[in-house]
């Protein structure tokens, strides 16, 4: 398998996975917080909408029957 390949197939499962949960929401450790010595930790929450599983599900597809043409 080429890189390609690898990359379709890639696009195509992140995809099916982000429409079956409905999009995918995560969070990331955020900026921390010192107010008076005090030390407080934030997180960020992020979340992928189901379009861009669509968006990705039919970019991987295209791309594992895209075939460039040879001059």
């Amino acid at each position: 398998m080429n890189t390609k390949n690898v990359i379709a197939i890639a696009l195509i499962v992140l995809g099916i996975v982000v429409l079956a949960y409905s999009g995918l929401s995560f969070t990331t450790p955020g900026k921390p917080i010192e107010v008076l010595g005090l030390h407080i930790a934030t997180t960020d929450s992020h979340f992928i909408p189901p379009v861009a599983g669509a968006i990705a599900l039919a970019g991987g597809i295209a791309l594992l029957f895209w075939s460039p043409k040879k001059i």
